[in-house]
């Protein structure tokens, strides 16, 4: 990796006056700027545009020049370039002009490689320690220890949790955006923090009674305040579709991991991230509401049945509603959903790797449905996380 310069440099560019640090050269052998990823329009643009094709998450890759305070830098082209049209004759590496740095060259690594070692590997994330058990609403205490519960800070100092997540390393939740400046959420409503290790959110710690008739307890949840709140950056609140629908909370500090707080595994290979998981059996969890139309305090899980897109757009459409590939449906099972309460909570499902080893991973996160819970024939719309992992690795920091 190239150092940093001291020295920021002013040449026309597209970093939207933000400062640089020090020139470059792109892999296409254009002069440029080295300058934080979400700064270049250009590029995190070429970033944002779902699916990311294989040669723009080359040409990404290698247009890496550095790091700054755990945000990754990237040679952004000057404005006086010629058009970006990446093929693959186009991005390879290239050699240097004297007095310009070298983006950071990848041939074989793609860019998730740079970014997936602050996420954990599926030996390190999508674990529990129970076995998975099958049928029944009623979880165990240490099932799904990644979910968490969103704290909300009112006015007069009331605090609520009315949104779900997913833990996905030490720093970062996934949620849904519309948990986080939503149409529907109150401006006077902030977030402050999340609950992790939560099982009866009555009782603290929480207590089961094992096979023998012996009370097994938990240690005591956490409250881990909120850094940051990070929406994606182009999610409409007032639009119906609800497309990018996903944001990230960045935790003030790193938790430790427990058998009852783990990370689940992101959608990292290509076949995970392009599947359509239709017809599969999935998992949805969390504190939402229940057929009685009231908060549960016990942590639930309900299965679904994944729904193809076509079928679920038909069914939506005549609600002025058009979900694209980014989205996912699920459900539609007569008492059997996720609800609003369950907003931003994970769509789970199960994965082994190469050697054998099962582990779970993030397939959605509960965006929205039809106002009454678990109508026959009405399934509900996931935000697709494969189409955003991309954009989960720009954005958590070192």
């Amino acid at each position: 990796l190239c150092g940093l310069s001291s020295a920021q440099y002013n040449h026309p560019n597209e970093t939207m006056g933000k400062p640089t640090f020090g020139r470059c050269i792109t892999p296409n052998g254009r002069p440029g700027s080295c300058v934080i990823l979400q700064h270049c329009k250009k590029l995190y643009s070429l970033l944002l545009n779902q699916p990311l094709h294989d040669v723009n998450r080359l040409y990404l890759s290698q247009s890496q020049c550095g790091y700054l305070n755990r945000k990754v830098l990237i040679c952004c082209p000057d404005q006086n370039s010629t058009p970006l049209i990446l093929t693959q004759a186009t991005v390879k590496p290239i050699k240097l002009e004297q007095g310009f740095k070298k983006a950071v060259i990848l041939d074989k690594i793609p860019m998730e490689s740079t970014k997936t070692r602050k996420l954990p590997r599926p030996s390190k994330c999508g674990q529990m320690t129970s076995s998975r058990i099958y049928g029944g609403n009623a979880t165990k205490i240490d099932e799904y220890p990644w979910m968490a519960l969103i704290e909300y800070t009112k006015p007069y100092g009331r605090i609520g949790h009315h949104c779900g997540g997913s833990l996905i390393s030490s720093r970062y939740i996934v949620t849904a955006s519309h948990c986080v400046n939503g149409k529907a959420l109150p401006k006077d409503w902030l977030i402050s923090g999340v609950r992790l290790g939560e099982w009866d959110t009555k009782t603290n710690p929480d207590c089961e009674v094992d096979v023998r008739g012996e009370k097994d307890c938990a240690p005591p949840h956490i409250d881990v305040p909120v850094e940051s709140a990070i929406p994606h950056p182009r999610y409409d609140p007032n639009s119906l579709n609800q497309i990018n629908d996903i944001a990230l909370l960045r935790l003030k500090n790193a938790v430790t991991f427990t058998d009852f707080i783990r990370p689940i595994c992101l959608p990292l290979n290509d076949n995970l991230r392009t599947a359509t998981f239709d017809e599969i059996i999935m998992d949805v969890a969390g504190w939402g509401k229940t057929e009685s139309k009231s908060n549960s305090n016990v942590k639930l899980k309900a299965e679904l049945v994944g729904v193809p897109l076509e079928k679920c757009r038909h069914i939506y459409s005549p609600q002025s509603i058009l979900l694209d590939a980014t989205q996912m449906c699920a459900g539609g099972k007569k008492g059997v959903d996720s609800c609003r309460g369950d907003s931003g909570g994970p769509l789970i499902g199960l994965g082994t790797t190469g050697r054998g080893r099962t582990y779970y991973f993030l397939i959605g996160i509960v965006s929205f449905g039809p106002t009454s819970c678990g109508l026959e024939g009405w399934p509900g719309v996931y935000t697709r996380v494969g189409h955003f992992v991309d954009w989960i690795q720009a954005t958590v920091e070192y």
